[in-house]
C-alpha cells in the first residue's frame, strides 16, 4: 500500500501539464470558447497596428477593408490547416516538425521559432514601457526599465504556468481590451471630420489591395506558425479550427482598424495614442499592457517549447531563459532588431506548409502513431532554406505565399522519391 501511494505521488509529480513531449490526452482538451479566447488574445498583437497604419496610409476605406479580406482569408486558411493539424493529432508544433524534419532536422524550426518569439517577446516590452515611461515619468530611463523588469516578470509568469495561465489571462484581457479600444476608436472617429469613408481619403493611394494583404498575410503569419502549440488543447479538430479562423480573421481586424485609427486621428500607429488624445490616460495604458500581454506569454509559451525540443529540457526553465533574455535585450531589441524580425517573419511560412503537407500526406501513419522519424529530412530543411530565401529576394507577389510554394514544391518532391 505504502509502495502504491509513493508510486502514485511520484506519477502525479511528474506530470507535465502542457505535454510538450507528448499528445494532449482527451481528458485534458478544452472547449470553443477557451480555445476562441487563447487565439483571439493570440492575436491582439501591438506590432499588427503598424501595418494598420500602413493600410491607411496608403488605401481609401474601401481599398483597406480588400486588403483586410483578402489578407485575412489567406491566413486565415493557412492558421485553420495547423489549427486542424494540431487538434487532431494533439502534437505541439515541435513534435509535428520531429516527425515532418527528423529527429534533430526539428531543431531547425524549433530554433527560428524560438528566436522570432522571443524577439518579439523583447520588442513587446519595450512597446509598453517606453510609451508609459514617457507618459508618466517623462522618458526617465531608470522608469523605463522598471516597467520592462515588472512587465517581463508577470508576462514571463503567465507563459511559465503553461495553458491554463494563457486561458486566465487572455479570459480577462480580449474582452477588456476589445471593448476599451473600440469605444476609444469610435470616439476618434466621431471627432474627425465626415464619415470614416471620408476620413481615409486622405490616404496617399500609394498601396494596391494585392499589397495590403500582403502586409496583413504578413504581420501576423510567422505567430500564426505557431497555432499547433495551442490548437492540441482544443476538444476536436472541427471547434479548434473554427475557433482559430474566426479568432484571427477579428482579432487580426481589430488591430488594423486600431493602428489606421490611429494614424488618420493623430498621425500615430496605436491606439494608446488615440486614447491619451482622448484624456482616457489610465484606460490607455490598461490596454496597451493587456493587449501586449496576450501576445508575448504565447509567443514566450511557444519559444520554451522550441527550446525545450533543441536543448532535450523541459518547459518550465526554457521558458525562465527565455524571458531572461527577452527582458535584458528588450529596449535594444526595439530599436535595432524589428527589420530583422520582419525579415525572419518571413523564413516560418514554409515551416508551417511543411507541417500540413506532412500530415495530410501521410494521414493514416499519423492517425496510426506510425510515422517513421529519420534523423534528418533533407528536403523538408532545402524546403525552408530555399523557400525563405525566395520569401526575402523574390519582389513580385506575396512574400509568405512565395516561399511557402518553394517549401511545397521540395517537400512533395522528396515525399515523392521515397
Amino acid at each position: 500500500m505504502g509502495k502504491e501511494m509513493a508510486a502514485k505521488k511520484s506519477t502525479t509529480k511528474t506530470t507535465d501539464i502542457d505535454y510538450a513531449e507528448q499528445a494532449v490526452p482527451k481528458e485534458s482538451r478544452k472547449g470553443f470558447v477557451s480555445m476562441f479566447m487563447i487565439m483571439l488574445g493570440f492575436t491582439f498583437f501591438s506590432a499588427s497596428m503598424w501595418v494598420g497604419q500602413q493600410l491607411a496610409e496608403g488605401l481609401d476605406f474601401w481599398g483597406f477593408l480588400g486588403s483586410l479580406i483578402l489578407g485575412g482569408a489567406i491566413l486565415g486558411a493557412y492558421t485553420g490547416l495547423l489549427a486542424y493539424v494540431g487538434a487532431k493529432t494533439g502534437l505541439s508544433m515541435d513534435l509535428l516538425a520531429k516527425k515532418a524534419f527528423g529527429e534533430k532536422g526539428s531543431w531547425l524550426s524549433s530554433a527560428m521559432i524560438s528566436f522570432t518569439q522571443i524577439g518579439w517577446f523583447g520588442v513587446g516590452l519595450a512597446m509598453f514601457a517606453i510609451p508609459v515611461a514617457g507618459e508618466i515619468f517623462h522618458g526617465n530611463e531608470a522608469a523605463k526599465w522598471i516597467l520592462v523588469v515588472v512587465a517581463g516578470v508577470c508576462m514571463t509568469a503567465s507563459a511559465y504556468f503553461g495553458i491554463k495561465s494563457l486561458t486566465l489571462v487572455s479570459s480577462i484581457a480580449v474582452p477588456l481590451v476589445a471593448v476599451l479600444g473600440t469605444v476609444a476608436m469610435v470616439m476618434a472617429v466621431r471627432q474627425g471630420d465626415g464619415t470614416i469613408i471620408d476620413q481615409f481619403a486622405v490616404s496617399s493611394g500609394s498601396l494596391s489591395v494585392i499589397g495590403g494583404a500582403g502586409l496583413v498575410i504578413g504581420s501576423f503569419v510567422s505567430g500564426g506558425t505557431a497555432t499547433p502549440n495551442f490548437t492540441r488543447f482544443a476538444k476536436d479538430a472541427k471547434s479548434g479550427t473554427i475557433a482559430t479562423v474566426i479568432a484571427f480573421f477579428i482579432g487580426n481586424s481589430l488591430m488594423f482598424f486600431f493602428g489606421a485609427i490611429a494614424y488618420i486621428f493623430v498621425g500615430g500607429n496605436d491606439i494608446f495614442e488615440v486614447m491619451i488624445r482622448l484624456n482616457l490616460f489610465y484606460m490607455a495604458i490598461l490596454v496597451l499592457g493587456m493587449n501586449i500581454w496576450t501576445t508575448n506569454d504565447n509567443a514566450l509559451y511557444s519559444a520554451g517549447l522550441g527550446l525545450a525540443n533543441i536543448f532535450g529540457q523541459k518547459k518550465k526553465p526554457m521558458v525562465l531563459i527565455s524571458g531572461a533574455i527577452g527582458t535584458i535585450l528588450s529596449v535594444w531589441l526595439y530599436y535595432n532588431f524589428c527589420d530583422w524580425l520582419n525579415i525572419l517573419n518571413c523564413t516560418l511560412p514554409p515551416v508551417g506548409i511543411i507541417l500540413v503537407l506532412s500530415y495530410f500526406m501521410n494521414r493514416k501513419e499519423y492517425e496510426e502513431d506510425k510515422v517513421k522519424i529519420v534523423t534528418v529530412n533533407w528536403f523538408a530543411v532545402a524546403g525552408v532554406v530555399l523557400g525563405a530565401i525566395v520569401a526575402n529576394v523574390v519582389p513580385a507577389g506575396i512574400a509568405s505565399i512565395n516561399g511557402m510554394a518553394v517549401a511545397a514544391l521540395c517537400y512533395v518532391i522528396g515525399e515523392l522519391k521515397k
